[in-house]
C-alpha cells in the first residue's frame, strides 16, 4: 500500500495551526496599520511597495508569514513522507 494515501492525525492539526498563525499575522498587520507609525513602508520581498494602510500592512503580514511558514511546512511534509519509514 502506498504511503501517500495514508493520513496522519497530526496533519490536520498542523494545517489548522498554519491557518491560525497566518490569520494572526494578518490581524496584527491590520492593528499596526491602524496605529500607522511614521516610518512604516511595507514592501513584499523588497519588490512590491504596499501602502501603509491597515489593509496593506495586513496583506504584507499574511503574505510574508504565509510564504515563509509555507515553505518550511512543505519541506517538513516532503521529508516526513520520504523518510518516515526508513
Amino acid at each position: 500500500m502506498s504511503n501517500s494515501n495514508r493520513t496522519r492525525p497530526g496533519d490536520r492539526v498542523v494545517g489548522q495551526l498554519y491557518v491560525i498563525i497566518v490569520a494572526i499575522a494578518g490581524v496584527m498587520g491590520f492593528v499596526l496599520g491602524t496605529i500607522s507609525p511614521a516610518d512604516l513602508e511595507p514592501e513584499l520581498f523588497g519588490v512590491v511597495a504596499l501602502p501603509p494602510t491597515p489593509l496593506g500592512v495586513a496583506l504584507y503580514g499574511i503574505v510574508t508569514v504565509g510564504v515563509g511558514l509555507g515553505i518550511l511546512l512543505a519541506l517538513v511534509v516532503y521529508v516526513s513522507n520520504r523518510y518516515a519509514d526508513a
